[in-house]
């Protein structure tokens, strides 16, 4: 039932996103201590760390919630480490929470941190022959800008989007993050600049695709009697946590995983394609709908994939998304803001951090502490991405 597995939001902080090539763990430090000041705590009341993995990070990266909680001093705090590759934040929450709601512990510390390479994000190194990302590079020669330009081809083909439609995505999004702190670029980006910025992956340019950053972010959360005790009386709650996985028939697809959400109308294939059902399974669990959502917050991994989002979680019709965005109501001030944040086009991609940093916005939104970028009377919001191979990520949380 809706509220039984509802947990508190006591505390959220940031490690600014960035470029410094320094390790993991101190960027994880900071947003961390931050979450900790945020919720009133000292380190000694965490009972459980839950830490996202980032494997690009070697052995410390691989066991990050006990890198993290040596990093901030051994406590006897339980830990547990999560990989869903862009998910990994939604899945360590979702952890945390389990431990919580099973009454295990009364109050968790969640924390994703990464250092990236510059470009895009290639597989780990070695013949890889099992690993579906290996193959997509290897085989195909389809880099994430790749990836990202199918999806925006096959846009153009099914709802005649545009580049010029691709370039207002961008537009919007750095007219949000010139008032986030934490944002890695707080510059105003015109149609004209994206336009004359390098071609990557037709239709795609340089500022159509986000960038690798350097980022942290941490969540304090509690069960809601820990939450009272302490005299916090209307936390923003976490009313679900969807990790669903596909539901393909892997027998139709001839090269072994690799299925896309077109796949969704091959025999026997549920009706939902992957990217609808994460969110509907959070909107099941929350009891809620996209009709009730304030803002939202979505992978952008580029500009196009941006638009997709709006129609997988039920903001407008299959075809609508280039509407919602001309009409400004996915923007600031309009109907259901989007990625009011800045979203990855003014953070740049920061694998284990970047769900956990979308929680932090939505908690902060709903608190009312967004400064200039704040969606007036913000009750409800919804954050989503996709982890490579399967793995869902969508929080809904609530005022």
């Amino acid at each position: 039932m809706p509220g039984d597995r509802e947990i508190a939001v006591l505390g959220v902080g940031m490690h600014p996103w960035g470029k410094w090539g320094r390790n993991f763990v101190e960027y994880g430090m900071v947003a961390a201590r931050e979450a900790l000041a945020d919720a009133g705590l000292e380190w000694r009341d965490v009972q459980f760390v839950s830490g996202g993995e980032t494997v690009r990070n070697g052995y410390p990266g691989y066991v990050a919630g006990a890198t993290f909680a040596q990093a901030l001093g051994w406590q006897g705090a339980q830990v547990a480490s999560s990989y869903a590759a862009c998910a990994s934040g939604a899945t360590a929450l979702s952890t945390a929470r389990a431990q919580i709601v099973a009454g295990f512990c009364d109050v968790a510390l969640v924390v994703g941190a990464d250092t990236t390479p510059k470009g895009f994000l290639a597989p780990t190194a070695g013949e890889r022959t099992d690993d579906p990302d290996w193959l997509r590079f290897r085989l195909l020669g389809a880099t994430n800008p790749t990836y990202f330009a199918l999806y925006a081809r096959r846009r153009m083909d099914l709802y005649g989007a545009t580049p010029a439609d691709f370039a207002q995505v961008k537009v919007k999004n750095s007219r949000h993050g010139l008032h986030n702190p934490n944002a890695r670029y707080r510059k105003e980006v015109t149609d004209e600049e994206v336009a004359a910025s390098p071609l990557v992956a037709d239709p795609l340019r340089l500022l159509d695709i986000c960038a690798t950053s350097d980022g942290a972010a941490a969540v304090v959360v509690s069960s809601m009697e820990y939450a009272r005790a302490r005299g916090v009386e209307r936390p923003v709650r976490i009313a679900a946590v969807s990790t669903v996985t596909p539901a393909y028939p892997n027998t139709v697809i001839e090269l072994p995983n690799f299925a896309s959400d077109s796949a969704a109308g091959i025999g026997g294939a549920p009706e939902l394609g992957f990217k609808e059902s994460i969110a509907a399974k959070a909107y099941e669990e929350a009891g809620l709908g996209p009709e009730d959502l304030d803002l939202a917050e979505v992978y952008d991994l580029s500009t196009g994939l941006e638009l997709d989002w709006y129609e997988q979680i039920g903001l407008c019709e299959p075809g609508d998304a280039e509407r919602l965005l001309r009409d400004g109501d996915s923007a600031l001030g309009g109907r259901i803001p989007v990625n009011p944040s800045g979203g990855l086009a003014c953070f740049g991609e920061a694998v284990p951090a970047q769900a956990l940093a979308q929680v932090c916005e939505l908690a902060w939104q709903l608190r009312g502490q967004a400064g200039a970028r704040q969606v007036e009377g913000a009750t409800v919001g919804l954050c989503v991405n996709q982890g490579l191979f399967g793995h869902g990520s969508c929080v809904v949380a609530v005022r």
